[in-house]
């Protein structure tokens, strides 16, 4: 049925103003998405919103990950990601999740990562650690699994200054109002790359966007969200 969907949704939206790095498609406009909503924020085809088309570009041109041999852990895939690098011959691809909606999803918590230390080249995390109670263990079972010549995006939406999280907010309406989202468990601030840190990870931050001209991000339509890299 979502195949249907979006087959009839790229029919719709056929066009040539817009396109999508992922689904390799173009479009005469993006769907509206989000509270509040943003124009031209999802792919038509795909279903890939901004940040996951500065993402893909980022993976596909500056990291190995579509010509080397490499293990790569990839929590809470997104759809398009998943059905596109679980192709690729180059991968032993584990993409996983809590709640699995893919039988190809292997089910793990990403607190309790059932795996070896330094046993995967690239762990990808996107918009996964504010959803999660303890995320200082999470990061420190990401940073243990991950080889020391590896690299991971742990990618999380930033708001304010400080990180913010209360376990007394956990109706979906409170959590709506204090964090932003009502699945959301805490609040990120400029001091995510200090928290990252502090789990025993190097961290770069690249604002990739940047390296982009302002036809292309237009094209695109590209946030100008920072990659948090990391490595050991």
């Amino acid at each position: 049925m979502m195949r249907l969907k979006r087959f009839v949704q790229s029919v719709l939206y056929a066009g040539s103003k817009y396109s999508c790095p992922v689904c390799e498609d173009s479009f005469r406009k993006f769907l509206t998405y989000g509270k509040p909503a943003r124009e031209n924020a999802m792919c038509p085809g795909c279903g890939v919103l901004e940040r996951h088309r500065l993402l893909w570009l980022f993976l596909r041109d500056e990291t190995g990950l579509f010509r080397e041999k490499l293990r790569v852990l990839h929590f809470a895939p997104e759809v398009a990601f998943l059905e596109r690098l679980s192709k690729l011959a180059n991968l032993f691809y584990v993409p996983a999740d809590l709640a699995p909606s893919a039988d190809i999803v292997k089910k793990i918590d990403i607190t309790k990562i059932p795996s070896a230390d330094n046993f995967y080249d690239c762990i990808i995390c996107c918009h996964v650690l504010e959803h999660v109670p303890n995320d200082q263990r999470a990061l420190k079972e990401i940073f243990r699994v991950l080889r020391p010549d590896g690299f991971a995006i742990l990618q999380v939406p930033i708001k304010g200054e400080k990180t913010f999280g209360d376990p007394d907010v956990f109706a979906p309406e409170d959590r709506q109002r204090v964090f932003g989202n009502y699945d959301h468990v805490r609040s990120y601030g400029q001091d995510y790359k200090k928290r990252l840190e502090q789990s025993g990870f190097k961290v770069e931050i690249i604002s990739y966007a940047d390296r982009f001209d302002e036809k292309m991000i237009k094209r695109y339509v590209l946030p100008r969200d920072d990659i948090y890299f990391c490595s050991k």
